[in-house]
Order: C-alpha cells, then sequence, then structure tokens
C-alpha cells in the first residue's frame, strides 16, 4: 500500500473517532445535499450505478469527489465491515485528506 493511501486511511479513521464523517450510500447523499459533506470518498470497487450518482451530486452541490480504495479498506479504517462510499463533514479534516488524495 502506498503511503499516501495510508494515511488517507489514517485520517479516515480520525475523523471517525471526532465523529466528523458519515457513511453509506444514504447518509452520505445526505450530507451532500444537505451541503455539509466537505468531501466524498467512493470505494474503486463501487457498483458503477453508485459511482455516478455520486459524481453527478457532487458536481451539482460542488463537493469534490475521490474513488480510492476497496470498500473493505474504507470499511476497516472506519471499524465497520464494508463501506462504498462516505463524507467527511469537517473542512479541516477534507482538506488534509484532498491533500494527500492528490498526491495518489
Amino acid at each position: 500500500m502506498n503511503p499516501e493511501l495510508k494515511k488517507v486511511f489514517n485520517l479516515l479513521g480520525i475523523a471517525t473517532k471526532s465523529n466528523n464523517i458519515v457513511s453509506g450510500e444514504f447518509k452520505t447523499e445526505k450530507a451532500v445535499k444537505e451541503q455539509k459533506a466537505a468531501l466524498v470518498i467512493v470505494a474503486e470497487d463501487a457498483s458503477d450505478n453508485t459511482k455516478k450518482m455520486f459524481m453527478n451530486m457532487c458536481s451539482y452541490y460542488k463537493v469534490p469527489i475521490y474513488f480510492c480504495g476497496l470498500k473493505t479498506e474504507l470499511g476497516h479504517c472506519m471499524g465497520k465491515e464494508l463501506r462504498a462510499s462516505l463524507a467527511i463533514t469537517d473542512k479541516g479534516l477534507a482538506d488534509a485528506i484532498e491533500k494527500q488524495l492528490k498526491k495518489m
């Protein structure tokens, strides 16, 4: 695993502990539509429909979106099973995560 991805997962863990993250399709969608999402991450192995839906939604609401990690990896760094999508609700954490994602 590359070091940037590892940092992203560590930051997602911090976001989870500080309650600055929502996960699962429904909660992620809600956060974007209520303009609470500062950043959206969708698993690379999510379905094409899921990816397309979040790409359209994030472009409409002007929320940065990235495709990284697998459902198992995203779930694991949050202490959960599988997670196909998640939204970071804290701007500072979102910026730190996005900085790492841009390096990849």
